[in-house]
């Protein structure tokens, strides 16, 4: 079969194109995998290029291993001498083969982030650096950062004592890395872009070599990526650049969008070919895509379509709180699995790491299989474990394992000798770790004592606090939130620990019977209970969990959004960034573009977050998504005319039960209701009895209202 088969149009022009470098636009679901691989399989058939010629940069080793295979399957020809890889693969090749030039050992090793870390560690108390000053992560961060724009130790800003000291242990980290004979990820891109940028033999033996330079996912590449690109580049060279602008979503990574901009610039480009045939999703579900990418200001510009048709209309769900929404949630997950649709082909998307434990525990609570995609469950993610150690601790002083794995977390100077001694004198006496510290002298001793009458002070502390008190309490004096505050990267950890006093506090309320005392213990056998082995095994047919970051390049037939808020997403820090914004709508557009033929959009109007309630906004993108194009699964409060109720009693029968179901005054938290001059909302609070008696009251757009009760004039809606 001819290698052309079967490509529409525009991937075709794409495919032959003409020895000129291009832009390839490729929109979700348009085929861009099949064009690359396409493209590189018809340039060696037609002679165009030899495979030792051909240089094809991926993002990830298994696109990279899908495309040497495609390859195969189109080509009797060894792809063994092709240069097909990821940035960080690619140059760790370049160096393997010019080790001397690149000033390394022929058998240099490889730093992973744990590693380099530990090699942080060891530089800065080599300095004699105070590590609360500059803490190691920090420190690896700032490294990485100005590895990544090409600069040196030398080159990095140094504006005042505190920078030049970051730069000094930048340079001592660098000397060590070289004593050592090893580099880390950063370090791979940028000595082979020094390399190259040197010596001139080589740069040009590679310009000469590598006539068809064929580049994935250009939209994430950084400044140092592209200019390692360029450097590539001689008079005969052509790139082939495949990317979509519309779904760069990874800032925070360094990528940059601008570079394909500055790439159409930079090379001329006459030959940019949009790939707007989308062979994934229903019409609906593009248009709204295509909607709302359309509000972003910097965008090259493509319009998805199909000839699949219009399909179903996006079902939109507004909750009273994240429990409706996630019992709601669980619900429809399994009303569409009763429908024949398998769970692994249903995948539940959220903004925030944090937002997982929510949906998890209505997930579990109705037996419902799932498996959380490129991360871990709430209760075994390192920081929730932390924090469970250490009310373990509070809890009883007889739990080795919990004492060992935090007495040195927040680090408190107790090292693997002082844990050697303890460990013996427990086994002497025949006794917990807790209880053998105070056999213990010295700095040893002392160190261990401390960490020992914190553990003290906090059990007596604890005693009279409700559980959310106890865990906030702890999270606090323990140093856990200090510790994760003063990452560059700990806001994912802060917003879990965070977390653990919600579920702390949704525990207390769904008991049906008071646990007084125990309650700390029982909370913590809930914790182990929903941590065990309930997750889906690889394979199984379960619900699929992600954060939209880690939905990218994945599809599913139904797809649910969560958490729809302003302030979650988009997320508030977007507001404190350039191009925040649009990166956040621009991970919209990735969630959206993920279903095929079903799509829900969920949020609440009250959730608890950060350890508190707050009453939210609907977000912004569902305001910029054609009403045409969505169906209201509930009344949107605050708009006129009012969309039908739809599936009201499904929407009665996921109130948690720990919601208060009535109050002394005939209405109950959770009712819709309708008042004269605010139109329709929900009563989020009542406080006070008799003539004094008022109900808070969420008015959607119109805000939120106190109103006394014997003024009101309300009516059930």
């Amino acid at each position: 079969m001819s290698l052309l088969a079967n490509l529409n149009p525009e991937q075709l022009a794409a495919v032959t194109l003409p020895n000129q470098s291009a832009l390839i636009l490729a929109g979700a679901g348009s085929g861009k995998t099949r064009v690359l691989t396409t493209r590189i399989a018809w340039l060696i058939q037609t002679g165009n290029v030899s495979p030792a010629g051909v240089l094809a940069v991926t993002f990830t080793n298994k696109a990279a291993k899908e495309m040497l295979t495609r390859i195969s399957a189109m080509l009797p020809i060894s792809t063994r001498g092709m240069w097909v890889g990821t940035f960080h693969g690619l140059c760790n090749r370049l160096l393997r083969a010019h080790f001397r030039d690149a000033g390394l050992p022929q058998l240099f090793q490889i730093l992973d982030s744990a590693d380099q870390l530990s090699l942080v560690k060891r530089v800065l108390k080599g300095m004699n650096v105070d590590e609360d000053r500059f803490p190691p992560k920090q420190v690896q961060h700032y490294i990485n950062a100005n590895k990544e724009e090409g600069r040196r130790a030398s080159e990095a800003e140094a504006y005042d004592e505190f920078s030049r000291r970051y730069a000094e242990i930048y340079a001592a980290y660098d000397e060590q890395c070289q004593r050592e004979g090893v580099v880390d990820f950063a370090e791979l891109l940028l000595r082979s872009f020094e390399l190259l940028s040197k010596n001139e033999i080589l740069r040009e033996h590679y310009r000469a070599r590598f006539h068809h330079i064929l580049v994935d996912e250009f939209q994430d590449t950084n400044r140092l990526q592209y200019r390692w690109l360029k450097l590539l580049t001689g008079p005969g060279s052509v790139i082939f650049a495949v990317g979509d602008d519309a779904q760069s979503i990874y800032a925070f990574r360094g990528a940059n969008v601008g570079n394909m901009a500055d790439f159409e610039r930079d090379f001329h480009v006459e030959n940019v070919i949009r790939l707007e045939q989308n062979y994934r999703s229903h019409g609906n579900i593009l248009d709204a895509a295509n909607a709302l990418i359309s509000n972003n200001r910097k965008r090259l510009g493509k319009n998805l379509w199909t000839a699949a048709g219009h399909g179903e209309p996006l079902r939109i769900y507004e909750a009273q709180t994240d429990g409706y929404e996630a019992h709601w949630l669980a619900e429809e997950v399994e009303a569409l699995n009763r429908d024949g649709l398998a769970r692994r082909e249903i995948g539940v998307l959220y903004r925030s790491n944090a937002q997982s434990r929510i949906l998890e525990h209505a997930l579990f609570s109705a037996g419902i299989p799932y498996r959380v995609y490129g991360g871990l469950r709430f209760f075994e993610r390192m920081e929730v474990k932390h924090a469970l150690a250490y009310l373990r601790l509070i809890a009883s002083s007889e739990d080795d394992s919990a004492f060992l794995r935090v007495v040195n977390f927040p680090a408190r100077g107790i090292g693997a000798r002082s844990l050697e001694a303890l460990q013996e004198a427990a086994r002497a006496g025949n006794t917990s770790l807790y209880n053998a510290v105070p056999q213990l002298g010295g700095k040893a001793g002392n160190a261990l004592g401390a960490f020992v009458a914190m553990i003290a002070t906090l059990r007596k502390e604890a005693e009279g606090l409700a559980l959310p008190e106890i865990v906030e309490h702890m999270l606090a004096k323990s140093g856990l939130l200090a510790h994760f505050q003063a990452e560059k990267d700990g806001a994912d950890r802060l917003e879990n620990l965070q977390e653990l006093v919600n579920a702390a506090a949704l525990f207390v309320q769904e008991q049906e019977e008071p646990v007084a005392q125990q309650e700390l213990t029982a909370f913590l056998a809930h914790a182990a209970l929903e941590a065990g082995e309930h997750q889906a095994g690889e394979g199984s047919d379960a619900l699929q969990l992600m954060t939209v970051h880690s939905a990218k390049g994945l599809e599913f037939q139904a797809v649910f959004v969560t958490g729809l808020e302003e302030g979650l997403f988009p997320h508030e820090q977007s507001r404190n960034e350039d191009d925040g914004l649009e990166e956040e709508r621009r991970l919209m557009y990735v969630a959206i573009t993920r279903a095929r033929s079903r799509l829900y959009l969920s949020f609440a109007q009250n959730r608890m977050l950060h350890g508190q309630t707050r009453y939210n906004v609907a977000s912004r993108f569902l305001d910029e998504i054609p009403a045409g194009l969505v169906k209201w699964l509930t009344p949107r409060l605050g708009s006129q005319p009012l969309p039908q109720p739809v599936l009201a009693s499904a929407r009665d029968a996921a109130i948690p039960k720990a919601l208060p179901r009535a109050t002394q005054m005939g209405w109950r938290i959770g009712q819709n209701v309708v008042h004269a001059k605010f139109g329709q909302g929900v009563i989020v609070d009542t406080e006070g009895q008799g003539p004094d008696a008022r109900l808070q009251i969420n008015f959607g757009r119109q805000g939120m209202k106190w109103l006394a009760l014997e003024y009101a004039k309300l009516s059930a809606a």
